[in-house]
């Protein structure tokens, strides 16, 4: 039934929003030098890795340049991308990595492979299902640019200020998941675009559906 979902409700908004995704992708040529999407590859579902889809928020080669956390303040980052990054837009395409079965649309969210490489046992259990455009961690860590935000070691600081929370909404997802879960996190997902809520409330609402284990290890060290 989730995969069924997932089909449906991404290829209805592919082309519900074709002429605003083609809008997008003239608006981010017209305004730096470098591809429309962003083809990072990431780890999914048995740590399979792929290729995901995303608009271009940061100048050509911009991972050649710096960390692959990214603080609000990040240079790399164009203008059109700030825009693109503030309203989660550049997220849109991966509505195709859904359609082909890379992701779900809701799920933990993929990750590079370093960062896999670092999860302790009791954190593999994200790989164990599909990665997806968002869950209750996406929500509570909309602002995760300005958490980062004047860092001199972004990676580092994301792995110590963000990941442990991050982490353990996910496996509480893992372990509480269900079709009326995700169309919940789909409506507060759909409310925190277009209406601007607040994610952290609506990552609250997670623990209310059972005990959340603390067993999440903090991370010092940076990736490579």
């Amino acid at each position: 039934m989730k995969r069924t979902l997932d089909i449906v409700l991404s290829a209805l908004g592919l082309i519900l929003l074709a002429p605003f995704l083609g809008a997008m992708a003239v608006w981010i040529k017209m305004d730096s030098r470098g591809p429309v999407f962003y083809r990072g590859v990431r780890v999914g579902r048995v740590g399979r890795p792929f290729r995901i889809f995303k608009f271009r928020t940061m100048v050509e080669d911009a991972e050649k340049l710096g960390s692959a956390s990214t603080p609000e303040d990040d240079r790399r980052v164009t203008r059109v991308g700030r825009f693109l990054r503030k309203y989660k837009l550049d997220e849109l395409p991966q509505l195709l990595n859904v359609v082909v079965g890379d992701m779900s649309l809701v799920g933990p969210r993929p990750q590079v492979a370093w960062a896999v490489e670092r999860y302790t046992p009791e954190e593999k259990a994200v790989l164990s299902i599909q990665p997806g455009i968002t869950d209750y961690a996406s929500l509570h860590f909309r602002n995760e640019g300005e958490i980062l935000r004047g860092s001199s070691d972004p990676d580092k600081d994301y792995f110590e200020k963000i990941h442990p929370e991050k982490m353990r909404l996910s496996l509480e997802y893992v372990a509480k998941q269900s079709l009326w879960l995700d169309c919940a996190i789909l409506m507060k997902t759909l409310g925190a675009i277009v209406f601007r809520t607040e994610g952290a409330a609506a990552a609250g609402e997670a623990e209310q559906h059972g005990p959340i284990s603390r067993d999440v290890s903090t991370y010092s060290q940076k990736g490579s």
